[in-house]
């Protein structure tokens, strides 16, 4: 009995189709509609972002775009695909070229490493490891300078900086307050009470009111 049990679960993992290996230009040429980050070939499913991670990825964006595009610097936005290694491909939640930057090709994965790349963690520990361990090897093998990581579950932003060994240290941690002196962007402050003031902005933890209640002004 037992080791008929075995061997129906090894039939059943030899029998499951094998998952379709990309090449990044694969990756890059899919349809916009087709989520995915490009992880060793394999397209790996991508996190559902919630309204507090698109509201702190919005005011990330509208920060750096009010601080670098006038000096001759360039944001991207989420659904940029780099390609970081040479069969992974990433999309940062946002990136930045600074001024006399190389900057990245119109079309295509891109293969300049921006100057920063920033992530907001999710709330599950698999794509919070993502975020952590995966992406923090890999953007440190594209060359990425700055990373910068921001976990809304504990309100802190971190900031690391590339070393000349290749690895991340930390420059800068902040939970609140006005960050001045911002490494790599002197002259840009981040205020971080007024991020999170936004955050509380959104409704309810979690559900959906009842009809009446959505109707009623």
């Amino acid at each position: 009995m037992v080791q008929g049990a075995v061997v129906i679960r090894q039939s059943a993992v030899s029998e499951a189709p094998a998952r379709r290996r990309l090449t990044l230009a694969d990756w890059t040429s899919l349809p916009e509609d087709e989520p995915g980050e490009l992880v060793d070939g394999v397209l790996a499913e991508e996190e559902v972002p919630d309204a507090v991670h698109e509201v702190i990825v919005a005011w990330v964006i509208g920060v750096l775009r009010s601080w670098l595009v006038a000096r001759g610097g360039l944001v991207l936005g989420s659904e940029a695909k780099f390609a970081v290694t040479s069969s992974s491909g990433r999309k940062p939640d946002a990136s930045a070229y600074l001024p006399g930057s190389r900057k990245p090709p119109r079309r295509g994965a891109i293969r300049v490493p921006p100057d920063i790349m920033v992530e907001v963690l999710s709330p599950s520990p698999r794509d919070a490891r993502r975020d952590r361990v995966e992406k923090l090897h890999e953007y440190a093998l594209f060359g990425v300078r700055w990373y910068w990581l921001i976990d809304p579950q504990a309100a802190t932003l971190d900031l690391l900086e590339l070393g000349a060994d290749g690895r991340y240290v930390h420059a800068h941690a902040a939970a609140d307050g006005v960050v001045s002196g911002v490494p790599g962007l002197e002259g840009l402050t981040l205020d971080l009470d007024a991020l999170w003031d936004e955050v509380e902005r959104l409704g309810p933890e979690s559900g959906e009111a009842p009809l009446g209640e959505q109707r009623s002004e």
